[in-house]
């Protein structure tokens, strides 16, 4: 029997207080402004650092510890696509949530193919932010409703899903790896179903549900729960009810 190496923490420790803590990426003092008045009416939400472009993201999410990052995708130096495949590289990583605008699916396609977490108009309400970046820090995906439509055809569309050299294989082949339980988990991420629910259906623990997602993520060579989802849809998963053994 060989040896199980130490697992890479998926996320950063959490703050001693238990809030979450967002850098904020854009190049408009506007927009970075607005955000920080939002969130500010948010108890559990701290604005730990700003960036004016991607490179100051980077370097500023690998200083400190940061639970999500809120990146724009146009930005000078170092634009949002080139960044995110950056901070999804650092141990630990943060989740990333593109900032974007109706129109530019397509940059966002590149994103959520790059690793980024979910994706977020820059026109949503105060509590759609708030919620979003909630549900960023407790591991789920954050897909804007106006345009998950277009982004999702567009990517099934596109054939493969960029991550590690295994996304090249054919879904089938990807799953493979996984146990009965693991499949089930990625087919209720394919339903789009949050950690909390994942684990009210299967009766097991929000903890174990999240080491779940990590080995998935690692198995199938997905970048994040939204290339996983993805994938469950390629590989005709449906949203499983059931509660099979590990």
């Amino acid at each position: 029997m060989t040896a199980t190496p130490p697992e890479k923490s998926p996320t950063p420790a959490p703050a001693a207080d238990g809030r979450i803590r967002v850098l904020l990426a854009d190049d408009e003092e506007m927009i970075r402004h607005g955000v920080r008045l939002i969130l500010r009416h948010a108890e559990d939400i701290d604005v730990v650092a700003e960036a004016r472009n991607g490179a100051e993201a980077v370097e500023r999410a690998a200083a400190q510890p940061v639970d999500v990052v809120l990146l724009d995708i146009r930005m000078p130096v170092l634009d949002g696509l080139a960044a995110v495949a950056r901070l999804v590289r650092l141990d630990p990583k943060p989740q990333v949530v593109m900032l974007t605008t109706f129109g530019d699916e397509e940059n966002v396609t590149r994103a959520l193919h790059a690793g980024a977490g979910g994706f977020l108009l820059k026109d949503e309400g105060p509590q759609e932010l708030i919620s979003a970046v909630r549900a960023a820090a407790a591991g789920d995906a954050v897909l804007s409703p106006g345009v998950t439509g277009h982004v999702v055809k567009r990517m099934l569309q596109g054939g493969g899903l960029i991550g590690t050299s295994s996304a090249t294989a054919p879904a089938d082949q990807r799953l493979a790896a996984l146990t009965g339980r693991e499949r089930e988990v990625l087919a209720m991420l394919g339903a789009g179903l949050p950690n909390l629910e994942i684990a009210r259906r299967l009766d097991i623990g929000l903890g174990t549900v999240k080491t779940h997602v990590g080995r998935i993520l690692e198995k199938t060579g997905t970048a994040s729960r939204v290339q996983a989802a993805l994938l469950a849809h390629q590989a005709g998963l449906g949203g499983a009810t059931g509660a099979a053994g590990a």
